[in-house]
C-alpha cells in the first residue's frame, strides 16, 4: 500500500452532545452518518470510502469543540450552498457567507456548530 498523496489523513471534529451534533451533521451534509464507539469515545464517521480523506465527529475525553485552532473545510459537492442553507436551521450558525476565493478556487464559506467549532465548506462553484 502506497502513502496517501493527500496533506489530510484524518480529522476529528470535537462533540461535547454527540447526539446533537450528529443530528447536526446529518441535517447539513444531507446523508445518514455511521456511528461506532471505540474504546471510551463515541465517533460518527462523516466518510466511509476507503480512497477518501476520513474523518468523524467525536465525543470523548480531550474533545473539546473550538472557534480557534486548525479549521476542517468540508466538501461542499458541486455547490456548498445548498449544505450552507440548512446551517442555521439545523441550529449552526453562518459566520461567513458563501464567497469566491477567485483565480479559479472556487468557493467557501465558515459556520459554527452546534458544539461551537468553527468549520468551513468548500465548493468549486
Amino acid at each position: 500500500m502506497s502513502a496517501s498523496p493527500h496533506a489530510i489523513n484524518w480529522f476529528e471534529i470535537p462533540a461535547t452532545d454527540f447526539a446533537r451534533a450528529k443530528a447536526f451533521y446529518e441535517t447539513v451534509l444531507g446523508r445518514g452518518i455511521e456511528t461506532m464507539t471505540m474504546g471510551p469515545s463515541t465517533m460518527g464517521f462523516l466518510s466511509s470510502s476507503p480512497d477518501s480523506v476520513g474523518g468523524a465527529i467525536v465525543q470523548g475525553d480531550g474533545a473539546a469543540p473550538s472557534r480557534t485552532g486548525t479549521l476542517v473545510y468540508l466538501n461542499g459537492g458541486d455547490d456548498l450552498a445548498p449544505m450552507l442553507a440548512r446551517v442555521e436551521g439545523a441550529g449552526g450558525s453562518v459566520v461567513v457567507p458563501k464567497t469566491d476565493i477567485g483565480s479559479g478556487f472556487g468557493f467557501f464559506a465558515h459556520f459554527i456548530d452546534t458544539e461551537g467549532n468553527k468549520v468551513g465548506l468548500h465548493s468549486m462553484q
